[in-house]
């Protein structure tokens, strides 16, 4: 297994030791020079490390004083009785980005979907398709198991894996044609007798999928790092959608604060949340932010992530990671259904992905954006 960097390694101790409440919030981190004595580690690295801390949320920077925890735990006590009217808050972001054909945001630094396009290796893609139809051969006229094809769900678990820090098994993923048919097995697997929270404002196909399956869902207003804390405390929802990463039409990227706020929040009404990741294989900063899931993979997060941006819009395929405690009981309500990604797009991806090609690609779309 290859060894971590010295930098993540510590970025990973200090991040525990503020999130176990070892540095609380307001507390001041040592000195640079002190930490690299402490840890036996170049200041450099110390560096790096104090940099993720601070893209995501857990410290900031203050002149002159040096580097203060900001991160916050426990803070959510609230229930729907306790919580303030709608409309008390202060008005939330009002100002839309454009987006492009596929319906998501541009702008902000994130490519449109043109610009993907543009710099997608089709040439690469279509010899994985031709490697496929070579060497599968009649596989790919044979029925896709109900949940996706193993060799997707597998490749799929070790590119998650190697980018987002999540590690689970094939039996907790679910391939489907894109997101929309996704947010339609969520109702069917968690029920539409609870109520939905969704950021205000959001893509509004959400809101028109769910509803056309018959949930009912409460808008809940949207602050500068995520949705207000107290929509949360007044909210009935016993079900959240957020797009933690990268909202839409906000821009908004939630901080390691709110994203431990949306989990306590979970477990205390014994809700879900459904994580919509789309779009974080772009972001600019040098560590991928943490996912709900990877922070609590086992008792409330439905993951889910498409490759309608990261291919093309025509990608009809995404897929959907179930937590562990309640995996089995969650796919037997819709074990009936036949999956609805073609066997042969399912390989070719596959493909692509064990290749590398699909990891160079993305890599490739980030260098060019930080050079932008």
């Amino acid at each position: 297994m290859k060894k971590q960097p010295s930098y993540l390694a510590l970025y990973s101790r200090i991040r525990d030791q503020i999130t176990s409440g070892i540095y609380t919030a307001g507390s001041r981190l040592p000195s640079k020079r002190t930490m690299a004595d402490n840890e036996n580690v170049s200041v450099i690295t110390v560096e790096h490390a104090l940099a993720l801390l601070e893209e995501e949320g857990y410290i900031e920077t203050r002149p002159r004083s040096g580097y203060f925890v900001i991160y916050q735990s426990g803070h959510f006590f609230g229930s729907p009785e306790n919580g303030r009217e709608r409309g008390a808050a202060d008005p939330g972001p009002e100002k839309e980005e454009a987006s492009d054909q596929s319906g998501f945001p541009s702008g902000q630094g994130y490519p449109s979907a043109e610009q993907a396009r543009f710099s997608f290796p089709f040439p690469t893609f279509a010899r994985a398709m031709r490697k496929v139809l070579t060497e599968y051969g009649e596989r790919i006229l044979t029925k896709s198991d109900p949940f996706g094809t193993r060799e997707l769900r597998e490749v799929l678990c070790g590119y998650l894996a190697r980018s987002r820090g999540i590690f689970v098994t094939p039996d907790r993923l679910i391939i489907g044609a894109g997101a929309e048919y996704l947010y339609s097995l969520v109702v069917q697997m968690i029920g539409r007798d609870r109520i939905y929270g969704l950021e205000d404002p959001s893509y509004d196909k959400i809101r028109k999928v769910y509803e056309a399956n018959g949930a009912v869902c409460d808008p809940l207003r949207m602050g500068e790092d995520g949705i207000r804390s107290e929509e949360l405390v007044r909210t009935q929802a016993r079900a959240l959608h957020v797009t933690p990463f990268h909202s839409f039409p906000t821009g908004i990227t939630a901080g390691a604060s709110k994203r431990r706020e949306y989990l306590e929040w979970a477990e205390t009404r014994n809700a879900y949340i459904i994580e919509d990741d789309y779009d974080s294989e772009f972001t600019l900063q040098s560590k991928s932010v943490d996912t709900l899931f990877s922070l609590e993979p086992e008792n409330s997060v439905l993951y889910m992530n498409t490759f309608s941006r990261t291919i093309a819009p025509s990608m009809r395929l995404g897929y959907m990671i179930l937590p562990g405690h309640c995996c089995d009981v969650l796919k037997e309500k819709i074990a009936f259904y036949s999956c609805t990604v073609p066997v042969f797009e399912q390989y070719v991806l596959a493909e692509f992905i064990r290749s590398g090609e699909f990891e160079r690609h993305i890599n490739r779309v980030r260098r060019q954006l930080r050079r932008r």
